[in-house]
């Protein structure tokens, strides 16, 4: 199978990477910088390039794997469904779901094309080819939004492809189910992690940290263009999200303010014993998938 990949930044750069490294597949990568399609030749990670300004080579693609910014997916797509070749699958690695897929998928289908929105779970603080990695995957999940009318072979033409570079598991979901979850999970977490860096203490902070810190702060280290567009694109869930953090910490607020000292224990308890049920549930899962035996 002929693949091709659009954008070769870190998520682009390690799908090259992985499909190179964990099957026999024909890797194509397309950007629009020189510098990255050089050096993804010149590392191996794919087997020839094609420049951005040259679209009518995407017909060469029996899939086509789209990692760029989300606007310019749809920018992309829509400018170009012409030029892909007919049955061809077409995915998207966009953190946001619904903005993607409601603009793109009917007028895909309309040029005969099978597009199958996908997100994986998976990535770095750090942005960039250079930062990429063929084992990006391993281990990770994998989400994938088909509808009723979505091919099933080609739905699995890709979960078989993302089993062989490394994903432990591939969920289908539907988009609006997917940013609802993905504003919790991952874009929450991105806006605490900012808050949390601004704090006027942070210049005396060396010498006083830790794991925490380093764990809170891990992702403020961003790509503020990006993620910028992925809150906007994702506002509403991430909105929902956010007045529900403030009226939790309103609540340890209050108490700490009163020094209600049982008020905080049990909003403390609360916390832990969710954490403890999480954890709880997720190794269930774990062991459930290890009976489960199926055929990847």
């Amino acid at each position: 199978m002929r693949i091709i990949v659009v954008g070769l930044g870190l998520i682009g750069g390690s799908f090259c990477k992985a499909i190179k490294k964990y099957t026999d597949h024909h890797v194509i990568g397309m950007d629009k910088d020189d510098t990255s399609l050089d050096l993804a030749i010149s590392m191996e990670a794919v087997d020839e390039v094609i420049p951005m300004d040259r679209p009518e080579m995407l017909r060469r693609g029996d899939l086509v794997i789209v990692a760029i910014p989300p606007k310019d997916i749809i920018k992309f797509l829509l400018d170009n469904k012409d030029k892909f070749k007919k049955g061809a699958i077409i995915t998207d690695v966009c953190g946001v779901k619904e903005f993607i897929v409601s603009q793109v998928q009917e007028p895909l289908r309309e040029e005969g094309l099978e597009f199958i929105g996908s997100h994986p779970m998976a990535g770095t603080e750090y942005a960039g080819f250079v930062f990429s990695k063929s084992d990006m995957f391993v281990n990770s999940s994998y989400l994938l939004t088909p509808d009723e009318k979505t091919d099933r072979e080609k739905l699995n033409v890709l979960k078989k492809l993302a089993y062989s570079i490394g994903f432990k598991k591939v969920i289908e979901t539907d988009p609006v189910t997917h940013d609802q979850a993905i504003a919790y999970t991952s874009q929450l977490a991105h806006i605490i992690s900012n808050s949390y860096i601004r704090s006027t203490t942070l210049p005396k902070e060396k010498g006083f940290s830790a794991g925490s810190f380093l764990d809170m702060t891990r992702v403020a280290r961003l790509d503020e263009n990006m993620w910028s567009d992925l809150f906007i694109c994702n506002k509403k869930n991430l909105l929902h999200e956010i007045d529900q953090l403030q009226d939790h910490i309103g609540d340890l607020r209050t108490a700490l303010e009163a020094e209600d000292k049982q008020a905080l224990m049990q909003l403390l308890h609360k916390g832990r014993m969710l954490k403890q049920q999480n954890v709880a549930e997720k190794r269930m899962m774990a062991e459930e998938d290890m009976d489960d035996g199926f055929d990847k």
